[in-house]
C-alpha cells in the first residue's frame, strides 16, 4: 500500500449477537463476518472489547478475553485487515457498558478518581501490550465517544473541567504508549466536544492530543433536520468537522481520521443511502491529510436484540445475513477506486474565520454547531463551490500559520442584517 493511500473500513458490529458476542465468543462467527468485510475490499477494522467484560473488576483483566481479542485480531490478519482497538466502551449504539466498580455503591468519577483512573490505564496498557507484536494492529483508541460521560445530556454525568479532561486524556494516551510504544493512538469525541459551550472536552484537546484527529460526524444532530438529507450541510457534514478541526491543529498536516460516519434513517432514508454515502466520502476525499474513513457500522443489529433506537438496526454496510447492501456496494466501489493512489487533494487556499472565544476554552464553540453562524456561513461557501479551510480568529492574520497551510484569501463570517 502506498504511504499516502487512503484506508476505507469499517467499524465491526458482529452480525450475532452485537458486542454482547464477547459473552459466547464464537471465532468461526467472527472469521465468516470478516470475510464479508474482506470482500468489499476494506482494507482495516475498528473492533470494540466490552470494558465490563474485560475487566469486571478493577484489578482483575480477563485473560480469556484478552485471548479473544488477540484471536479476532488474528482472524482479521489472515483476511488482509487491520485492526484498531477501542478500549473503554463506554457507549455504544445508545446504552452505556461500565463496570460495576464504578457506579452506584462504588460511585466514583470516571475521569478524576485515582483509583478508576489507574485501573482504566492498566487496562488500555494491557490491551495494546497484548497486541504490540502484531503487524495488524494500528493503535488504540481510548474509548468511544466517552465524554458523553462528562456532561448534560447525560442523565448521570461525572462532571470535571477542562483542565481534568486534559489530563485524564493524556494519561490513557500514555498507557497506550506503553503497552505498544509507536502505534496510531488517538482519542475519540461525539460532536458535543465541538458544538457545545462549555463542554469540559475541548476542539483544541481533540486536534492536538494523540497521533491523529478523530472526527465522528452524524448527521442526526440537527444538520439533516436543517438542510434536508441531500443539503450540502449534510452531505458536507463529514467534510466540516474534518476541516474545522484543522483550524485547532497544531501541526498543519496533523492526520484527521473520520472514524465514524454512517446514514442514519429516516433522515437518511433507504432509497438515499448510496447516494450519501458517495457524497460524504467524496466531500471527506476533498480535505488534505485524510488518513481513512471507517464507515459506522458492518452489519445491521439483528432485529432480534431489543430496545435499540430505530435508527441502530440498518446502519450496517451489511445486513444481519451479511448481504452487502446499497450503502456497501458503494463504499466497495470507492475503495476499489482509491486501492494504491496516493491522496493528495489540491490545497484549500479560501479559509473561513472562525471566532469561538479564544481556541483553548472556546467557550463560543455552538457558533460551530449545525444552525450556528459559522457553520451556515461554511456551508454556504460550500455550497456555491468555494472549498473553505477553517482559520481561528487569532490567527487568521498571522503571515506565518497561513502560509503554513497554503491559505491565500481570508472570508469572515457575515454580520447579521
Amino acid at each position: 500500500m502506498h504511504e499516502d493511500a487512503l484506508r476505507f473500513g469499517a467499524n465491526y458490529t458482529p452480525s450475532r449477537g452485537w458486542f454482547h458476542h464477547w459473552l459466547d465468543f464464537d471465532l468461526d462467527e467472527v472469521r465468516a463476518d470478516l470475510d464479508s468485510l474482506a470482500a468489499l475490499g476494506l482494507d482495516h477494522v475498528r473492533v470494540f472489547p466490552l470494558w465490563p467484560v474485560f475487566q469486571p473488576n478493577r484489578t482483575l483483566i480477563r485473560p480469556r478475553a484478552v485471548e479473544q481479542l488477540v484471536a479476532l485480531a488474528d482472524a482479521a490478519a489472515e483476511r488482509g485487515l487491520d485492526v484498531a482497538v477501542d478500549g473503554l466502551q463506554g457507549h455504544l449504539s445508545s446504552f452505556d457498558f461500565l463496570p460495576a466498580w464504578t457506579r452506584t455503591w462504588h460511585r466514583r468519577s470516571l475521569f478524576a478518581d485515582r483509583q478508576v483512573v489507574s485501573g482504566q490505564a492498566e487496562y488500555l496498557r494491557t490491551l495494546a501490550a497484548a497486541l504490540a507484536d502484531r503487524p495488524n494492529f494500528l493503535g488504540m483508541t481510548v474509548g468511544n465517544e466517552i465524554n458523553q460521560f462528562s456532561d448534560d445530556p447525560h442523565p448521570d454525568p461525572d462532571r470535571i473541567t477542562p483542565r481534568q479532561a486534559a489530563r485524564w486524556l493524556e494519561r490513557m494516551l500514555a498507557a497506550c504508549e506503553e503497552g505498544a510504544p509507536g502505534r496510531f493512538h488517538v482519542h475519540a469525541e461525539y460532536d458535543a466536544a465541538w458544538y457545545r459551550d462549555g463542554h469540559p472536552f475541548t476542539v483544541a484537546q481533540a486536534a492536538r492530543l494523540g497521533a491523529a484527529t478523530a472526527v465522528h460526524s452524524w448527521v442526526f444532530n440537527g444538520t439533516a433536520q436543517r438542510h434536508g438529507p441531500a443539503g450540502t450541510a449534510t452531505e458536507q457534514h463529514a467534510a466540516y468537522l474534518i476541516e474545522l478541526s484543522k483550524a485547532w491543529a497544531l501541526d498543519p498536516h496533523r492526520p484527521v481520521w473520520l472514524q465514524e460516519v454512517g446514514s442514519p434513517a429516516p433522515l437518511i432514508g433507504a432509497e438515499r443511502a448510496a447516494a450519501f454515502t458517495e457524497a460524504t466520502v467524496a466531500g471527506a476525499l476533498d480535505c488534505p491529510d485524510l488518513w481513512g474513513v471507517t464507515w459506522w457500522c458492518s452489519h445491521d443489529v439483528s432485529r432480534e436484540l431489543a430496545d435499540f433506537p430505530e435508527l441502530e438496526y440498518g446502519l450496517g454496510l451489511l445486513t444481519n445475513d451479511r448481504r452487502t447492501k446499497p450503502a456497501g456496494a458503494a463504499l466497495a466501489r470507492i475503495a476499489a477506486r482509491w486501492r494504491g493512489r496516493a491522496h493528495r487533494p489540491a490545497v484549500r487556499s479560501t479559509a473561513l474565520v472562525v471566532d469561538v472565544g479564544g481556541a483553548d476554552a472556546a467557550p463560543r464553540r455552538s457558533v460551530c454547531a449545525p444552525g450556528g453562524a459559522f457553520f451556515e456561513a461554511w456551508a454556504a461557501l460550500t455550497a456555491q463551490g468555494v472549498r473553505p479551510a477553517v482559520v481561528l480568529a487569532e490567527l487568521a492574520a498571522d503571515p506565518a500559520h497561513l502560509s503554513s497551510r497554503g491559505i491565500t484569501e481570508v472570508l469572515r463570517v457575515p454580520e447579521p442584517t
